[in-house]
């Protein structure tokens, strides 16, 4: 196909439209369309497969250095509408060292500032962004206007100006995010105009064949010998072909590498071992100074079989190993209780995994991707011996010593995860040997509920709570949030808990604890077979309480009638008063729910009351535990009781049982 040069041609049903302006130092890909009074000024990235058409609204302008990422759409209904910068009518409007990331809409009249970050398949309509701005995946923004420096967290719907005005300002690990985007984009425009003139890929693959060709003419003994490729290669290599398996590779530099991003060096025909070796070779010196992995593929199942890196960055030119990554094609390994790198709680689990018919996996985050649950796989082993799983388990420790890293346990019957447990954490330091006297940075696999109760934030409240959930047919889950997502009600979901044993739940309950020391972490309880949440209760909160038993309220107001359902404050105390409990009481006997809402001062004088988390339960118990635990929430605001006749769909009553 050849590279269109110009602008794509105006709509047929306007053939009056003024051509875009494009700056010499932009770069706009062939395959984008532009049409209509669009301005693009100096150092614009235009991605391929965007759409920014002014035909109906217009003009637009895109300020210098900013970013237009794949599959993003700009478009305009109306003349003018919004004032840029410059003091001109614009429909849209995009300030410099904006990125605007895949599949976004930016749809006019819209105003985004400098500075600004626009997520993944985010909506931005009839609104105004304010400078420094980042707004994450799926949010809408509709018919308001953001003040300048705000957060918009992922899935965030904001129609109204309330709802904009109490968004969160923008944090330094939400500005690192934005910029590891603008960066990795910066990197691949060099490589779109590349591709597109065809430099960048024809020289790589006439390099390929002359490295190939290059092989093949010498003397099979003298290759292998050239690139010393080591004796338990050849055996994998060896087994690999035997069993029918295609080999190929894969390549990444040490950037790509730690966001797992591997391109392919090829796959290899032939089942000869003398052209898989001569192939290997050939990837070994093309890809010098990257990691290499080789692959085993089973072409009929259409999946991977072996996946081993067999070089590192620092590695001499032509040489191969595998110290650090072993195949589970190797059946000679024994555990011993003085592993290198890996505790003993760790190697129990491994072991009553493996006794289970589990597939052994892990995963890794660095410090930021584990704030968010944001975890890269990193391998999986079915089939295998115990020594072979910890010791490639032990390597991949070695290779990210400063990153969270977890031991998945994968039932392959229900396909679904067993087992979720953290085995290293960026606080630790890998030591030559780790003895059962270590400090364990795990859970431990069998861990019984007679001792839970004193462990890490889990009280026997609590556990009563989880017992009562399973017996039920419940699931368990956890969700966390920090005090600014808090105050939000903006919970982020923790990793899932596959087990409906006792002693698991309670295991993985603390565990999550651990990890998220210092935020708020809730309880959950599911119906799986309804799909919805039959309990929601905080079980940690930052200042250190992490039980729902030793929760109080700070200030819970008694109400008293004036006749007509409304109820005003008579007295404080730091438990609930006896007519809410007679309230309630009452309620729960006529078959009716209860709920509750808040609102702070400014709220409050427009009655504008939010709801709080749903209470579920029938027992008046749990009703008012559920009841203290929204007081403790919501301190320093208004709460009000619910009751709701489910059956006519109205409240029977709202009574104020909080004020500031």
């Amino acid at each position: 196909m050849v590279a269109r040069t110009s602008a794509a041609p105006p709509t047929p049903w306007s053939k009056h439209l003024a051509e875009p302006q494009i700056d010499e130092t932009a770069y706009v890909h062939s395959f984008s369309n532009l049409i209509g009074d669009v301005k693009v000024r100096a150092k614009v990235l235009i991605a391929p497969g965007t759409s920014i058409r002014a035909d109906e609204g217009t003009p637009f302008y895109l300020g210098e250095q900013t970013t237009i990422q794949d599959g993003v759409v700009i478009h305009g209904l109306e003349q003018g509408k919004v004032v840029g910068d410059d003091g001109q009518e614009y429909s849209v409007w995009i300030g410099r060292q904006t990125n605007i990331t895949h599949m976004a809409l930016i749809h006019g009249p819209a105003y985004v500032g400098d500075n600004c970050f626009i997520g993944f398949r985010s909506t931005v309509f009839n609104a105004r962004i304010g400078r420094g701005c980042v707004v994450m995946m799926h949010a809408l923004i509709q018919n308001v206007e953001i003040p300048p420096g705000k957060f918009v967290p992922s899935g965030f719907v904001v129609t109204n100006q309330e709802q904009a005005d109490q968004l969160p300002d923008v944090q330094d690990q939400d500005r690192a995010y934005a910029q590891h985007v603008v960066e990795i984009t910066g990197a691949v425009s060099a490589n779109y105009q590349q591709t597109e003139n065809g430099k960048g890929i024809t020289p790589l693959r006439d390099s390929t064949s002359r490295s190939i060709d290059n092989v093949n003419e010498t003397n099979y003994e003298n290759s292998v010998e050239t690139m010393s490729v080591n004796t338990e290669i050849r055996n994998q290599i060896r087994s690999l072909l035997s069993q029918g398996y295609t080999i190929a590779g894969e390549h990444a530099d040490q950037r790509r590498f730690k966001t797992k991003s591997w391109t392919s060096c090829g796959t290899v025909d032939s089942y000869r071992e003398d052209q898989v070796l001569s192939a290997i070779a050939g990837w070994l010196q093309q890809y010098q100074g990257e990691y290499v992995r080789l692959l085993g593929v089973d072409k009929n199942a259409k999946r991977r079989v072996l996946e081993v890196i067999i070089q590192r960055p620092g590695d001499e030119p032509g040489t191969s190993r595998t110290t650090t990554t072993t195949s589970n094609f190797a059946t000679n390994g024994h555990s011993s209780s003085n592993l290198k790198g890996l505790k003993v709680d760790a190697v129990s689990q491994v072991r009553s995994l493996l006794h289970q018919g589990c597939k052994i996996g892990v995963e890794h985050a660095d410090a930021r991707r584990f704030k968010t649950s944001s975890w890269l796989t990193g391998f999986s082993l079915d089939g295998v011996r115990e020594g072979e799983a910890i010791r490639k388990i032990e390597a991949f420790l070695a290779e990210h010593p400063a990153e969270y890293v977890r031991l998945i346990g994968i039932d392959p019957v229900a396909k679904r995860r067993v087992s979720e447990t953290v085995i290293q954490r960026p606080s630790e330091t890998a030591s030559p040997a780790r003895t059962a006297n270590s400090s364990p940075s795990t859970t431990h696999f069998n861990f019984s509920s007679s001792n839970s109760s004193s462990g890490a934030g889990v009280s026997s409240d609590l556990i009563s709570k989880i017992r009562a959930l399973l017996s039920q047919g419940h699931k368990i889950g956890t969700e966390h949030a920090d005090k600014r997502r808090f105050k939000i009600n903006s919970w982020e979901t923790c990793s899932p808990i596959e087990s409906t044993r006792e002693s698991d739940v309670i295991a993985a309950l603390e565990t999550c604890l651990q990890e998220h020391q210092g935020e708020y972490v809730r309880l959950l309880g599911i119906d799986p077979k309804a799909k919805r949440r039959v309990l929601e209760t905080v079980i940690q909160r930052p200042d250190g309480s992490a039980t729902t038993s030793s929760r109080t309220t700070a200030t819970a107001v008694a109400p008293s009638s004036n006749g007509n359902g409304h109820y005003s404050s008579a007295a404080t105390s730091k438990s609930l008063d006896s007519e809410v409990v007679n309230h309630v009481r009452s309620l729960l006997a006529q078959g009716l729910k209860i709920s509750t809402e808040h609102t702070d001062k400014r709220r409050f004088r427009s009655k504008s009351w939010e709801s709080c988390a749903p209470i579920a339960a029938t027992r008046e118990a749990d009703v008012l535990r559920a009841l203290e635990g929204c007081l403790a929430d919501h301190q320093g605001e208004y709460v009000r009781l619910l009751g709701i006749d489910t059956k006519a769909k109205r409240r029977v009553l709202e009574a104020i049982i909080q004020r500031p």
